[in-house]
């Protein structure tokens, strides 16, 4: 198993920035950001592929955020601008090991980390 641990959650006002992290034991091939509001459905984010040669979004985050990753030192950030409320959410980091199936199921992530709280008023 891969230890995820997240970081850079916080509290900010419509349109600003946060920059999320994860800190990562060891390399998994996809590295991708799931968040869940209350009373929703826990929804993917964003995914990394590999060195960073396929990104992949939500429709809801497009031209907003971005996924990066240093493969080097096991890290994938999540830069988010121009968070609206509708944001607001636990982020989690999540690895997998399995190259086929959609990146935005859950299911088919290994490991999870515990979540960082982003709130956008």
């Amino acid at each position: 198993h891969v230890q995820l641990v997240e970081s850079g959650g916080g509290s900010v006002q419509a349109g600003g920035s946060l920059r999320l992290s994860c800190a990562a034991s060891g390399y998994s091939i996809y590295m991708g950001w799931f968040r869940r509001a209350p009373g929703k459905e826990r929804e993917g984010v964003a995914a990394i592929y590999a060195g960073g040669s396929s990104t992949y979004y939500a429709d809801s985050v497009k031209g907003r955020f971005t996924i990066s990753r240093d493969s080097a030192k096991n890290t994938v950030s999540l830069q988010m601008n121009s968070l609206k409320p509708a944001d607001t959410a636990m982020y989690y980091c999540a690895a997998r090991r399995r190259t086929f199936g959609s990146w935005y199921i859950a299911s088919t992530y290994d490991d999870w980390g515990q979540g960082t709280q982003v709130t956008v008023s």
